[in-house]
């Protein structure tokens, strides 16, 4: 009968094509599957993307191993609504550009068609698949002058950097002008926007990174570039002038000395993006873990405040107004993307290996609609 040769509209399908894992583990793990559960809205203010591409960041290496998984998977289910226990089958990728498909009863700033970037916060499905949904409150229109393996790039990174620099951090562009800042672990995904929005407000800006990688931070406008690699890097900091601002991407022994690299009694911030709390919650539990990191915090706080500085943690956060005003930003020239290689959809696992290879000079792309 000729009904045979009918095909329904997208969102009347049952699966799709998607990189999933079915446990916690190394590489082997990631599994590719035509039969993914399809997305579906659940609540009136979300959308359903079709993702053109997606990239990498270090959550999903994390998220791959487990890490995490308690707070998680607490987010996921708080009230131990669903009848099954697992996350599984779980979709990694946390950065999305693409095109509106469908719009929730109450969503009115986008419609399908709408040429759209997100970042996915980690408790929900991943974008490593051909559709993703999102609460239309984390999604931005795409900057105009981006390809979408361009603008795959830059939610995530982006917004984790503005959520340390501005909500947690304070500054903006009205406030930054002249102000000395320092970048730990610079040429990374974060440190490279960081790099890029702070001198286009203003900053001076003095980038940590290694010798293969100062020839970019100069061309992203840092006005000083430190080899970590050619000696003692604290010594060599301290030879510089004392900083308004550090922002910490790599934690561990750094935050020992980086402290006191700031302005004493001058509003000087230390923020740092490596914090305990999902290991905590991992190896303690729920509440201790909780318990134990707001101790951290705390202790840590009011030690620095009495020495004349603050401290403070910041995460990522979701947030489409925060993509508004990056993409005002980017499509001004201030902000470009940094790529360092763009996989095929075929070729997730090989993406996953680049990135656990380290010293990447900006982004692990995957292009979703690539047909190799």
């Amino acid at each position: 009968p000729p009904v045979r040769g009918l095909r329904g509209s997208p969102w009347a399908r049952s699966a799709m094509p998607s990189w999933v894992i079915d446990r916690y583990g190394r590489n082997e793990v990631l599994r590719f599957t035509r039969d993914m559960v399809f997305p579906t809205i659940h609540f009136p203010n979300e959308v359903i993307i079709k993702v053109h591409a997606a990239s990498l960041n270090p959550i999903d290496l994390s998220m791959r191993s487990g890490y995490g998984a308690t707070a998680l998977n607490m987010k996921r289910d708080p009230l131990k609504i669903k009848s099954t226990d697992t996350e599984f089958p779980l979709t990694l990728g946390r950065d999305v550009s693409g095109v509106i498909m469908e719009c929730g009863l109450s969503v009115s700033y986008f419609k399908p068609g709408d040429e759209v970037w997100a970042a996915i916060p980690p408790w929900k499905q991943g974008t490593l698949s051909e559709f993703v949904v999102a609460s239309g409150n984390e999604v931005s229109f795409k900057p105009k002058c981006l390809s979408h393996t361009e603008a795959a790039s830059l939610p995530y990174v982006g917004l984790t950097a503005w959520s340390a620099v501005n909500q947690v951090g304070g500054l903006n562009k009205s406030n930054c002008g002249g102000k000395r800042v320092l970048i730990l672990g610079a040429s990374g995904g974060v440190g490279t926007f960081a790099v890029q929005l702070l001198k286009a407000w203003g900053a001076h800006v003095t980038a940590v990174c290694s010798h293969d990688a100062s020839t970019l931070m100069k061309k992203l406008g840092a006005d000083d570039v430190v080899d970590y690699k050619s000696g003692n890097l604290e010594e060599q900091l301290k030879t510089l002038p004392l900083f308004d601002f550090v922002l910490d991407n790599v934690g561990g022994s750094t935050e020992k000395w980086a402290l006191d690299l700031l302005k004493k009694w001058s509003g000087a911030t230390y923020v740092t993006l490596v914090t305990p709390f999902l290991i905590n919650m991992d190896k303690l539990g729920v509440a201790d873990g909780m318990l134990q990191t707001g101790v951290t915090v705390g202790s840590k706080t009011v030690k620095h405040l009495f020495k004349g500085v603050h401290y403070r943690w910041a995460f990522f956060m979701p947030s489409g107004p925060s993509l508004d005003e990056i993409a005002e930003l980017v499509d001004s020239g201030k902000i470009q993307p940094v790529i360092d290689q763009v996989f095929p959809f075929s070729e997730v696992p090989k993406a996953f290996l680049k990135l656990e290879g380290g010293h990447a000079r900006g982004k692990t792309v995957i292009d979703v609609i690539s047909k190799k």
